[in-house]
C-alpha cells in the first residue's frame, strides 16, 4: 500500500470503504419503500416505476469499467474523492424533483457519481490488505453493504411516513459529506499507472452496448426492443474485438480465456443478482398494496432479508480464507433458489410468516454466495489490476440487478401493460409475482453449476 505524508493504518481505510458501502445499498431498499408513494405523486403504472430503480443501475453499470480503468490510471483516491462529491451533489437534485422525468434524470447523475466512487472503494481496501486477511475484511464489508439493505426498509419506512418520500434522497447529503471528510483524511495517497492510457473507444462501445441490452431487454416485446438488443450483442462483439488489438485496453477480454475462476466467479455474480435483486422491488408492492401494510410495517418485513445477511456475511468472509470459495458460494446460491421456489405460489391470503421464512432462505443464501464470491475475484488477479477486477464485479452485480428488473418489467408489461397497481388489477400483480419467481429460481439453479465450474487460484488460498 503506498502512503501519503503520515501512516493510514488498514482499519481507518476500512472504515472509510465501509461506510462508503452502506449508503448505495441503503437508498436503494428505502427507495423500494418509497416507490408506492411515488407512484401516486407521479401517476407511475407497475411498468414506469421500475424506471425509478433502474435508471441508477443502469447509468453505474454502464460506466463501472471505464471508471474503474481511469482509477487505476489516474489514481483510486481521487476517483472517489470525485464520485463521492457528485453522489452527493445529485442526490439533492433528484430530492427536489418536480416531475417523474426529473426525479429519473437525477437518479441517472446519481447513477454516474456512484458509479466512479463506490466500486474503487473495493480495489482500495483489497490493496490495503494482506492476502491471509483479505477475506474477512471483504466480509465486513459486505456486512457494512448489508447494514445498509437491513437499516433502509425500516428507517426508509419511518422517513416516507414522517417526511415523504424525497426525505430518502436529501439523507443521502449529510452522509455523503461524512464519507467525503473521512476519506479526505484516511485514504493513501495515489500513485497512478502513468505507462497506461485511457482507452476512449473500448469505453464507448461498453457502454454503448450495455446501455442498449438493457434498455431494450426492458422493453423486449416490442419490435424496438429486439432491435436494441441485437445491436447491443452486436456492440459486444465488436468491443471485444478491439480490445484484442488495443495497446492500452479498457479490460483485458484475455483474462477471461486464461483465468478460468475469474470468468466463472464474475458469471455467478451476474446471475445471482439477475435472480434475486428485483424481490425487494416486487415484495413491497405485494406488502403494502395487495397486503395493506404501511410502509414501516412493510419495511420490518423487508427488513428480514438483509439482516439475516449481516449476521452472516463478515463469517462467511473469514470462512473463505479456509474453506473454497467455490463451494460456500455454490452453496448459498442454492439456499437462494430453495428461498425464491416457494415465492412461485405466492397470494393474496399468503401468511406474512411464509414471507418471512422465505426472506429468511435468500438472505441465508446471499450472505455464503457474496463475501466468498468477491473473494474468489479479487484475488485471482495481479495486484495492478485490483481497480479493473473490482469495476468488472461490480459491473456484474449491477448489469444483474438493471436484468433483474429488466425480466421483472418484461413480465409486468406482458401480464399487466400500462395499468397502474389498484385493487382490480391485484390478481395480475399476484400472477407477475409468481411467474418471475419461477424465472429467478431456475435461474438460480444455474448459477449453481456455474458456480461450481470455477478453478482453484493461485498461491496458498484454498482451491475454488
Amino acid at each position: 500500500m503506498t502512503g501519503g505524508t503520515r501512516p493510514h493504518p488498514v482499519f481507518a481505510i476500512l472504515a472509510v470503504t465501509s461506510v462508503s458501502a452502506f449508503v448505495v445499498p441503503f437508498m436503494a431498499s428505502a427507495m423500494n419503500i418509497a416507490l408506492p408513494s411515488i407512484a401516486a405523486e407521479f401517476a407511475f403504472g407497475a411498468v414506469a416505476l421500475t424506471w425509478v430503480t433502474m435508471a441508477y443501475l443502469l447509468a453505474s453499470a454502464m460506466l463501472l469499467l471505464p471508471f474503474g480503468r481511469l482509477a487505476d490510471i489516474f489514481g483510486r483516491r481521487r476517483c472517489f474523492l470525485i464520485g463521492t462529491a457528485a453522489f452527493t451533489l445529485f442526490s439533492g437534485l433528484a430530492a427536489l424533483a418536480s416531475s417523474g422525468g426529473w426525479l429519473i434524470t437525477g437518479r441517472v447523475l446519481q447513477g454516474i457519481g456512484g458509479a466512479m466512487a463506490f466500486p474503487t472503494a473495493i480495489a482500495i481496501l483489497t490493496e490495503a490488505f494482506p492476502r491471509e486477511q483479505r477475506g474477512k475484511a471483504l466480509g465486513i464489508n459486505v456486512t457494512s453493504t448489508y447494514l445498509g439493505l437491513s437499516l433502509g426498509p425500516v428507517l426508509g419506512g419511518l422517513l416516507v411516513h414522517a417526511w415523504g418520500w424525497r426525505s430518502i434522497l436529501w439523507v443521502n447529503v449529510p452522509l455523503g459529506l461524512v464519507i467525503f471528510a473521512l476519506a479526505v483524511r484516511h485514504l493513501p495517497a495515489d500513485t497512478p499507472h502513468s505507462e497506461s492510457r485511457v482507452d476512449g473507444v473500448g469505453s464507448v462501445l461498453f457502454s454503448l452496448a450495455l446501455g442498449l441490452l438493457v434498455y431494450g431487454f426492458s422493453r423486449a416485446t416490442t419490435g424496438l426492443g429486439q432491435t436494441l438488443i441485437g445491436l447491443a450483442l452486436l456492440g459486444f462483439v465488436v468491443f471485444g474485438g478491439w480490445e484484442l488489438r488495443a495497446r492500452h485496453p479498457m479490460l483485458d477480454v484475455r483474462v477471461f480465456a486464461s483465468n478460468r475462476l475469474f470468468l466463472c466467479s464474475n458469471l455467478a455474480a451476474l446471475i445471482n443478482y439477475a435472480a434475486t435483486s428485483a424481490v425487494g422491488f416486487l415484495l413491497s408492492l405485494h406488502l403494502q398494496n395487495v397486503k395493506g401494510l404501511t410502509p414501516a410495517a412493510a419495511g420490518v418485513v423487508l427488513l428480514v432479508q438483509p439482516a439475516i445477511m449481516t449476521l452472516l456475511s463478515a463469517f462467511a468472509g473469514a470462512l473463505s480464507d479456509r474453506v473454497a470459495p467455490r463451494f460456500l458460494a455454490s452453496a448459498g446460491m442454492a439456499a437462494t433458489a430453495a428461498g425464491l421456489l416457494p415465492m412461485a405460489w405466492i397470494a393474496a391470503a399468503t401468511p406474512l410468516a411464509w414471507i418471512v421464512a422465505d426472506l429468511v432462505l435468500l438472505g441465508l443464501g446471499f450472505a455464503f454466495f457474496s463475501s466468498p464470491n468477491t473473494n474468489a475475484v479479487m484475488g485471482s488477479v495481479e495486484k495492478r489490476h485490483l481497480g479493473v477486477a473490482s469495476a468488472t464485479l461490480a459491473t456484474m452485480r449491477l448489469t444483474g440487478q438493471v436484468l433483474s428488473m429488466g425480466l421483472a418489467a418484461l413480465v409486468l408489461s406482458i401480464v399487466m401493460g400500462a395499468a397502474k397497481i389498484e385493487p382490480a388489477t391485484f390478481p395480475l400483480l399476484l400472477q407477475s409475482i409468481r411467474l418471475i419467481a419461477v424465472i429467478f429460481a431456475v435461474l438460480c439453479v444455474v448459477g449453481v453449476f456455474v458456480s461450481l465450474s470455477r478453478d482453484a487460484p493461485p498461491g496458498n488460498r484454498p482451491a475454488g
